[in-house]
């Protein structure tokens, strides 16, 4: 992909003026680190760091086939959502191997609003698109958002002057419509860090102005801007999958650990002939956490090793910087995924001992 080519979200400017180091990301320019991962991943566990991901795509389904449609491409039950609830899915293949990973809200009884990947957001519109009922309008909206997220303990008191809405009131994983910063929002509260946080989708010619007042709001409490390294090591320490390195077309929804996601006795979807079987079966490989039992840092795509024999590879792994540790995820075999399984990590060509560790690794205190 050439520079011409990159696109650019609303807030690419600010990024900039702020010292944001910028690097393209699924075909998106966009900020690494502004003063340092581990400083940006700090502020977000112990003060609120700020997020751009507007590169992230929106899909929209409506009309009276929209709920059957979904039930279709996905392996979550929505008939369990009520209105202004949102839950983790995955759009599946006929291998029960993910499409995507996904937020899907329900907006109404036929109407839902999903929130995708910035890498597949084309192809998830074709494929539901592609897959839908003859009365499900499937709708691409990934242009009409912009999307800043607010991280961290203190998330909550930052945004709270900056709406009418009442956050406190808002469940984990629920959202709502209203006013924020003076524009029409979707105010959703679900987050990719561990944390408590909010996400606000807004119109893009807005963005700016509402960048703007999220940080004059939060500056005096520590609000820092957050980069996709720092957004990266956050996740990774809460094991929150990432599509492209955790999950893709090759893994499926019960060997990713996501059997939770998958309401195998809802009825058919695509892909549950498959999962079905698995299950029965068992699956012959799981993902796990680690943490390094010896000095080294696990990378992702560093060779792993069973007794001397190659299995596979880090799928994530770096340092955790609130946890003082290194850690990572990784496929192994079902026999050696037991909590203080040990097995080694292949670092600069020498085997560095690992020790499969219970996750996630990182969990927030409960008020």
């Amino acid at each position: 992909m050439n520079s011409s080519e990159i696109r650019k979200t609303p807030l690419n400017a600010i990024h900039r003026e702020a010292g944001g180091r910028m690097v393209e990301f699924a075909g998106w320019d966009m900020p690494v680190q502004y003063a340092g991962p581990m400083q940006e991943h700090l502020a977000v566990r112990t003060r609120a760091g700020i997020f751009d991901v507007s590169h992230m795509g929106e899909v929209e389904i409506k009309g009276p086939g929209a709920e059957e449609t979904i039930q279709r491409v996905t392996c979550n039950d929505v008939r369990r959502l009520a209105v202004g609830q949102i839950h983790y899915s995955a759009l599946m293949t006929p291998e029960g191997t993910f499409v995507d990973d996904i937020l899907v809200h329900r907006m109404g009884e036929n109407h839902f609003f999903l929130c995708v990947n910035a890498s597949n957001q084309k192809k998830d519109y074709e494929w539901i698109r592609d897959h839908a009922g003859a009365n499900a309008e499937v709708i691409f909206r990934s242009n009409d958002f912009a999307q800043i997220a607010v991280q961290g303990p203190r998330a909550l008191e930052i945004l709270r002057p900056l709406t009418d809405s009442k956050l406190d009131a808002i469940g984990y994983y629920w959202f709502t419509r209203g006013k924020f910063a003076g524009f029409e929002a979707l105010i959703t509260r679900t987050g990719y860090t561990g944390e408590d946080g909010f996400e606000i989708y807004i119109h893009p010619d807005h963005a700016v102005e509402v960048w703007t007042r999220i940080m004059e709001s939060g500056k005096p409490l520590g609000l820092e801007p957050a980069g996709l390294a720092a957004r990266n090591t956050l996740r990774l320490e809460a094991k929150m999958a990432l599509y492209g390195n955790d999950i893709d077309a090759t893994t499926t929804v019960l060997e990713a650990d996501l059997g939770w996601i998958c309401k195998l006795d809802k009825g058919n979807f695509i892909g549950r002939d498959v999962l079905l079987r698995q299950r029965a079966e068992g699956v012959k490989r799981l993902l796990v956490g680690f943490e390094m039992v010896e000095r080294g840092i696990a990378r992702d795509h560093y060779p792993v090793e069973i007794d001397g024999r190659r299995y596979g590879v880090v799928t994530s792994g770096s340092p955790a910087p609130y946890l003082h540790k290194n850690i990572g995820l990784t496929y192994l075999p079902k026999e050696n995924c037991a909590v203080g399984t040990e097995f080694h990590v292949i670092i600069r060509e020498k085997p560095v001992k690992a020790r499969v560790v219970p996750t996630p690794f990182y969990k927030r205190a409960k008020k």
